[in-house]
């Protein structure tokens, strides 16, 4: 009623002394985005005496811009018959904010003179449109040009850093905050912190969060969210807590990334607590990021009831919110209905195809995830490095070797070239998994010579892979390559190590890498460098010294490393050490066939048949089968499938014929342990029943 009031008071007055009264309803008209006010507005200051007032026409450019009308703010500027540093700067700011950065550049170089508010304008600019480079460029040449720098020049700037990751600068920007009034600016401090916490540095981040003499909740926010982003994820939840003990409220902001801290450590119980915070606050409850970062949360700590309850009591639900469920239900094992809200969603993004594709390779289902991989492909989806991440790694599970060119085509057709970037790694390294785990070498030996940068990942694959493809010593080699270039092991590369030493039979080798691991690289062993120490002294005949290094373990002995122990013992023919093996993984797995079996091979490699006899007797009365060995072989695109003792092989006849054929050319060279083939010669005979 006030407006219309003012409204009819200037339309009725056409001797209004200034142009105040129509700045006023302008001012109004923005707050209320009301654009066909402001152009009835406009109307009647044409009509007015104020028609080429450069100060009311600057107003209106500005509403016009804050109302989303560029071609209304550009034709106001155009017409104006003087025009001021204000009219520039107007202009300016509306084609920058609506996103028109490079007419707004051409503008700001046309500029007659230029003040501090025109060079913020264009630095903020290209930082809101993401063009950090460009704003820092700005910046730096606002500074040389001896322009006063203020907070939104030092925020804008900083911001850039944090998009650009830029450290380097950002510490530099720091210095120049230093020297200014503006070092115990509140807003500067939680624009540092941030900025630190997004380069990754969070001993950056916590300085300049502990020098600062006020703290508001944008402060606090950008600590916790650093902790979360970086870790420790534990950090995040101490800072929320002393957050509160400090009396500031938290926001939307606050409690998403909490929780997504929560989710990271798969803390339910303070997930829970903090959960029922956001309960309590009206406003909160029902906010979209934070309901879909809870469901992301439940999903992640496998309480999927409790997702799935949140999502059903979101009132607006949108493909993040889905897409979370997708990925709860995967993770959860319930591929099917994660399929079936898949199939449901009416929005897809790569992200939900992603999510049920990494369902399928982390529940087994790598056919399914090949196949969804089609599909994907057929919708003119753009797949993404996470994508070709799991399809490779379906590839290697299968061991398809075929597959997995394809897949290497694919990912070279969407422009992987692996010379720079995070994205290009993250494929370089799944292309050296799958190639290795198919057993072609040569293969991801040329992925890793072709990658222009490499991680962690990618030396641990290329060592994991060579070890495991019984190429030891290049292994080893590659191990000195990385500690030469400066990359520092961890827990995956000593497997990697220890392992190739097991497989090239490297005693002396494997009991140094062994020591040095706590002694020059500060890991401490894992159950995993035990077995493989156990292994590789096994493999070289030291059973009593693998027997005391797991007995002296600082944590219990599983089957998997008393198992080792007992397949050396067989090796070496060792029936007193082999029993007591036996015993012990007995202890740990009654179930377990796989003692049973090997000792009684045992017993009957040394003749002693009543053992034997004794040991199967043993696994029947505690109703111990032995699971049949199985192998497959895919020739021209049909499996064919292997059982030991299989008496249903549409081509078991063959198959026989041809297995005694090489017992006896391997009996006739010399080699007397040929396994058991008393089943060849059961089937042989059986064969001859049935003729």
């Amino acid at each position: 009623m006030a407006k219309r009031g003012l409204l009819n008071r200037i339309v009725g007055d056409l001797s209004l002394p200034d142009s105040s009264s129509f700045a006023k309803l302008l001012d109004s008209y923005i707050q209320s985005k009301s654009f066909l006010d402001i152009r009835r507005l406009h109307a009647r200051i044409i009509k007015s005496h104020f028609a080429l007032e450069t100060f009311i026409l600057n107003r209106l450019i500005d509403a016009y811009g804050k109302c989303g009308s560029v071609e209304d703010a550009r034709r106001v500027f155009n017409k104006m018959p003087l025009r001021n540093i204000f009219s520039w700067n107007s202009i300016l700011t509306a084609l920058m904010e609506l996103g028109f950065v490079d007419e707004a550049t051409l503008v700001f170089r046309s500029m007659p003179e230029r003040d501090q508010c025109s060079w913020n304008s264009i630095i903020s600019g290209f930082t809101r449109q993401d063009r950090f480079e460009n704003a820092l460029n700005y910046f730096v040449t606002m500074h040389r040009e001896d322009f006063v720098l203020n907070e939104f020049s030092f925020g804008s700037a900083l911001n850039a850093c944090s998009g650009l990751k830029d450290m380097k600068i950002g510490t530099q920007i720091h210095a120049l905050i230093l020297k200014t009034r503006f070092f115990s600016n509140v807003y500067m401090g939680s624009a540092l912190v941030d900025m630190y916490g997004k380069c990754g540095s969070v001993t950056c981040s916590e300085r300049a969060f502990n020098d600062m003499s006020e703290r508001n909740r944008v402060s606090w926010n950008s600590l916790i969210t650093c902790y979360e982003q970086n870790g420790p994820a534990t950090a995040a939840l101490e800072a929320f807590s002393r957050m509160m003990d400090c009396g500031i409220e938290p926001d939307e902001l606050t409690f998403a990334s909490v929780v997504s801290a929560c989710a990271s450590l798969a803390a339910i119980k303070e997930g829970r607590q903090i959960h029922a915070h956001v309960v309590k606050c009206d406003n909160l409850r029902h906010d979209l990021v934070l309901c879909n970062t809870l469901v992301d949360m439940y999903a992640k700590c496998s309480r999927i009831n409790e997702a799935r309850c949140v999502f059903d009591r979101m009132p607006v639900k949108n493909v993040v919110s889905e897409t979370s469920m997708v990925s709860g239900y995967a993770k959860a094992a319930s591929v099917k209905t994660a399929r079936l809200m898949f199939t449901k969603m009416m929005e897809r993004n790569i992200v939900s195809w992603n999510a049920l594709i990494a369902g399928y390779t982390q529940n087994g289902e790598d056919e399914e995830a090949l196949r969804l991989f089609g599909l994907l492909k057929r919708d003119s989806v753009c797949p993404t490095h996470y994508t070709f991440g799991n399809l490779l790694n379906a590839c290697a599970n299968l061991a398809d070797l075929q597959l997995g060119r394809q897949a290497h085509t694919h990912v070279l057709k969407h422009g992987f070239r692996f010379q720079s970037g995070e994205e290009s790694i993250f494929v370089g390294n799944s292309l050296i998994d799958m190639y290795m785990k198919c057993g072609s070498v040569e293969d991801g030996d040329q992925v890793f010579k072709n990658m222009m940068e490499r991680d962690w990942v990618s030396w641990n694959a290329m060592i994991v892979g060579y070890a495991q493809n019984g190429y030891g010593n290049k292994a080893l080699e590659l191990f000195k390559n990385m500690s030469a270039s400066g990359e520092k092991p961890d827990h995956v590369t000593m497997i990697g190590v220890l392992c190739a030493c097991s497989h090239a039979g490297l005693v002396e080798e494997g009991r140094h890498y062994f020591s040095s691991m706590s002694r020059e690289h500060g890991l401490v062993p894992l159950k995993d460098h035990y077995t493989c120490m156990v292994d590789l002294l096994g493999r070289a005949g030291f059973l009593i010294e693998a027997k005391n290094l797991i007995e002296t373990m600082p944590m219990k002995a599983d089957a998997v490393v008393w198992g080792s122990l007992l397949g050396a013992c067989k090796i070496h023919r060792d029936i007193t050490l082999g029993k007591y093996v036996a015993e012990k993984l007995l202890e740990i797995d009654p179930s377990n066939s796989g003692p049973y079996v090997l000792l009684s091979n045992m017993f009957a490699e040394l003749g002693r048949w009543g053992d034997v006899v004794r040991i199967r007797k043993l696994m029947r009365k505690q109703g111990v089968i032995k699971q049949p060995g199985c192998s497959w072989i895919e020739i021209q695109g049909h499996v064919s499938i292997f059982m030991v003792k299989d008496k249903k092989h549409p081509r078991r006849k063959e198959i026989y014929s041809i297995l005694n054929t090489l017992i006896n050319q391997m009996k006739r060279t010399g080699i007397s342990d040929v396994g058991d083939h008393e089943d060849y010669k059961t089937e042989s005979e059986f064969e001859l029943a049935l003729c």
